[in-house]
Order: structure tokens, then sequence, then C-alpha cells
């Protein structure tokens, strides 16, 4: 069975975008490939168990583990050796990707205390990156075996040539964009 938001997509956003943007080729209708997470873990030169814990966590949210990020050269004010474990990330393609875009934003995304929607600046090519402030957001993490909070950047990578098709695509998914986009168009 296809996960919701792909299904979502294939009946309804793909025929809007197509209709909108006034694509003749159904190859060239922009589309997500992958969405990265990525955890820059805070602390983890004098502690490297927290890479662990933060690893621990981003596999338990995404459901695929992920790989340690490791320095790439020496940084002697931060007393950064190089090679040493700093963060991690995940790569999330086909099925798992869809999975984990409907459940941040059905389910993760509304639990954010006080949220009036997400920023709406795109990267120029069509691509887009959320910030979140704690990992606790999403209901799989008990709050009971949190060591320490962690924040994470979620990139959506879209084939979209411009940010106008990438932000038409993101938003008829479901994204919660704040009302700044729409009063500029």
């Amino acid at each position: 069975m296809a996960p919701r938001l792909k299904e979502k997509f294939d009946k309804d956003v793909k025929a809007s975008l197509q209709k909108r943007f006034g694509i003749t080729n159904v190859n060239a209708i922009p589309r997500l490939t992958k969405i990265v997470v990525n955890m820059g873990v805070h602390g983890a030169v004098e502690n490297k168990s927290k890479v662990d814990s933060a690893a621990r966590d981003m596999g338990i949210i995404t459901g695929q583990r992920p790989t340690i990020r490791l320095s790439r050269k020496a940084i002697s004010g931060f007393k950064l050796r190089e090679n040493m474990p700093i963060g991690c990330a995940v790569t999330l393609r086909r099925d798992r990707m869809w999975e984990f875009a409907d459940r941040l934003l059905t389910v993760a995304l509304p639990r954010i205390r006080d949220f009036r929607g997400v920023k709406t600046k795109l990267d120029g090519r069509g691509n887009y990156t959320l910030g979140l402030s704690e990992q606790s957001i999403f209901p799989e993490i008990e709050f009971d075996k949190i060591d320490f909070q962690q924040g994470m950047d979620i990139t959506f990578v879209t084939t979209a040539p411009n940010d106008e098709q990438g932000y038409a695509l993101l938003h008829e998914l479901g994204m919660p964009f704040s009302d700044q986009h729409d009063a500029k168009n």
C-alpha cells in the first residue's frame, strides 16, 4: 500500500501543478526527490555519547539508521580535532520519505507551541529547509528518555526549477507556510 501523502500527490497535486504552470510533459511536473534530516550536536566535543544519543533519537524519528558526521578539519578555538564525530544525518527516499513527510506535516509541526506556520524562504532552486529547535515534537520520542534537547534541519529536495514551483508543490502537499508568501503573490 502506497503512503497516504504519495497517493495525494499522484491523484491531486500532479494534476493541479500541471494545470497551474501549463506543463505538457508529465516528467517535468515538480516532485519531491528526497528529504535530508541533519543534526549538528552541540557539546559533542566534550561528550562523545551525545552523538550516539542524537543518532538513536534520529533513527527512531526517521525509521532509518543515520550516518555519523565527522569534522573535516581541526579548529583549535573549539577544541575540535579532525575526524571527530560532531553530528548525524539521514537521507530519506521513496516510501520512507513520504511517510516521514506525512508525519512531520500532520502530527509533529502542529504539536509546536504557538505554531503560526513555517517561513516561506526557499533556496532559489525550489528546495526548502526547515529548522526545528527540539526533537521532542515527534510523538515517537518519549520525554523520559531524552538525554538533552537537540534541534535538527530538515531539507526537502524537489525537482522544481524555481522557487515558485517549489513553493506550489510544498503548499499543495500541506506544508503550513505562514501567510507572508501569499501576501507577496
